[in-house]
């Protein structure tokens, strides 16, 4: 079995990013939430940080689970070096 974790945690990053940025745009206008990280909308930073983050492990992840199912898997004789 060939567990692959990028894509699980591709998922969880641009899940995560996705609620980042919603929760940032609308709680924009909310100036005392943001007053005690001297007035920055930080989740409206770091949400599209970690959403495009999670989309290229994603990417990374299904690539090389396609090209898993391309490749022929190896037996026991070519694992051991003989023909």
């Amino acid at each position: 079995m060939r567990l692959d974790l990028r894509v699980p945690m591709g998922m969880m990053f641009t899940l995560m990013g996705l609620l980042l940025l919603v929760f940032g745009m609308k709680t924009n206008s909310d100036v005392a939430l943001y007053a005690p990280s001297l007035g920055v909308n930080v989740n409206l930073w770091w949400g599209p940080v970690l959403l495009v983050f999670g989309l290229v492990v994603l990417f990374a992840g299904e690539r090389k689970k396609s090209r898993l199912a391309i490749e022929k898997p190896l037996t026991d004789e070519k694992r051991a070096g003989r023909k």
